[in-house]
């Protein structure tokens, strides 16, 4: 069986940001499956990473934009702003979707483990996911 529902999280300013709580929040998961958050988003991504120290987000959030610099003369698109070709480029690196274990009614995720809307934009606006249940 497939289960699948589209919610809108709300404005999250630039930043790594656990969304663990709110995702499953509006899910009933099953006992045993799989379950695929996909983000509709060019400009953001999700990841898992460290869900306790808040440093890890700010690190992240510093090394990705040591990586991707802003106002780089080589790009092209720079209509939107000079964070939005380093905010695609970003999110092409951490990716689209995540896929968790789904285990007696609960996700499996390690100990440290939490799910990360990355944002890459200074002012973005609500981001879509789509939640697919694979039981």
């Amino acid at each position: 069986m497939i289960t699948q529902i589209e919610i809108t999280l709300p404005t999250y300013p630039r930043g790594f940001h656990l969304i663990t709580e709110r995702t499953i929040d509006q899910l009933d998961l099953p006992q045993t499956g799989l379950l695929n958050i996909f983000i509709k988003h060019t400009s953001a991504g999700l990841t898992i990473n460290e869900n306790a120290d808040p440093t890890v987000r700010t690190d992240l959030e510093s090394s990705f934009n040591h990586i991707v610099k802003e106002n780089e003369p080589f790009y092209e698109h720079t209509f939107e702003g000079p964070d939005d070709m380093p905010a695609h480029i970003k999110s092409s690196m951490v990716g689209s979707s995540v896929t968790v274990p789904i285990t007696e009614g609960k996700l499996n995720l390690g100990t440290w483990q939490g799910i990360y809307l990355c944002e890459f934009r200074n002012n973005s606006g609500n981001r879509r996911l789509v939640m697919t249940i694979y039981e």
